[in-house]
């Protein structure tokens, strides 16, 4: 994987380059589901994300959005990158279907071959995907992933050796909101996660059980303030928004080094650190 420069099979592994996505100044926020943001307000907490990334020693690919396409900036969920290379999705919110052509394009310029591409009825969304170790990605069940995607996964990601396992999710708020997988779980090394277990599908609660996995809750109060969404850089190491201190001093009490960007426009997008990157190598 290191000789292509590309290749993840981990949440937690070295971080070594990641696309990003600037978001665009201009668009329907509202109609794509955010708390009206400041745009200039929302590109310079982006810009001092990609700063903090940068300052961490990770190689930063950064692409603009097309003007109007608000949810671009979030680029883990339009494209998914394994080991072999990328597979282009297809997503089921409308102010998102142009995105995986326009970030399949962004990755294969990064030198990333895409290796699938969902067809048909299948939908699914990054977000609703977390390695939890090498051979094994967990996948959410919901308004956003449907089955055919399942399938169509499976198939895609079993070529290289992995196993696809389902974790279905629950209703909450309703189809018109985000739930994904990686809104309940976060990863932080190989034997280390953050959960909010009370919306955790109990097949993965059971899953990281038996992989030897460590849990670390999301304060009650800091969910909507993204306090489970936080992203490795290595093990042990991470970044989150500055809007969820109590479940940073949770981290920080298990032995992890914790780095926060202000987030409070970003955050009107319902999406963290881990939503705003595309890894492209972790090794």
């Amino acid at each position: 994987m290191t000789a292509n420069g590309f290749g993840v099979r981990s949440m937690s592994a070295d971080l070594q380059r990641v696309l990003v996505v600037r978001p665009t100044g201009s668009g329907d926020f509202a109609g794509a589901g955010w708390r009206v943001p400041d745009t200039d307000r929302l590109r310079r907490e982006h810009d001092g994300f990609v700063e903090l990334l940068d300052g961490l020693g990770v190689e930063v690919v950064v692409a603009d959005a097309p003007e109007g396409m608000v949810d671009a900036c979030f680029a883990y969920d339009p494209v998914f990158v394994t080991g072999a290379g990328a597979v282009e999705l297809q997503m089921r919110k409308p102010a998102r279907q142009p995105e995986p052509a326009f970030l399949a394009a962004e990755v294969e310029k990064a030198g990333v071959p895409v290796v699938g591409r969902l067809t048909g009825s299948a939908t699914a969304d990054g977000g609703d995907m977390c390695w939890l170790d090498e051979s094994t990605l967990a996948v959410g069940r919901g308004y956003r992933t449907n089955a055919a995607a399942h399938e169509q996964l499976g198939e895609i990601l079993g070529r290289e050796g992995v196993t696809v396992e389902r974790a279905d999710l629950p209703h909450h708020l309703g189809a018109a909101h985000v739930m994904h997988l990686m809104s309940v779980v976060s990863p932080v090394a190989p034997d280390l996660a953050v959960v909010f277990e009370p919306l955790a599908p109990v097949p993965l609660l059971e899953m990281l059980a038996e992989r030897g996995y460590r849990t670390v809750a999301c304060h009650p109060d800091e969910l909507d303030a993204q306090g489970c969404n936080v992203l490795a850089v290595r093990p042990g190491v991470v970044v989150m928004g500055d809007s969820a201190p109590r479940t940073r001093a949770a981290i920080e009490a298990a032995g992890v080094e914790v780095h926060v960007y202000a987030a409070d426009e970003i955050n009107k997008g319902d999406g963290g650190p881990t939503c705003l990157t595309r890894p492209l190598l972790r090794a």
